[in-house]
């Protein structure tokens, strides 16, 4: 199954995370502009917010 994983080296942390308003199923969260925060159990693993993020630090793994 496949997993959302956050490549903290790949994310700037000084914006708000564009991905957290894609995530169709609210998975994603974000205190001010530090990493997006992920809710594996509401993930559905559709790959939007990866596909979205501008500096490919979300990424969805086998």
């Amino acid at each position: 199954m496949k997993k959302l994983s956050l490549i903290i080296e790949n994310c700037p942390q000084n914006h708000p995370c564009p991905a957290v308003k894609i995530c169709p199923v609210g998975a994603l969260s974000q205190q001010g502009y530090g990493a997006p925060s992920i809710d594996h159990d509401k993930c559905v693993r559709c790959g939007k917010c990866s596909s979205f993020c501008p500096k490919k630090a979300l990424v969805l793994q086998q």
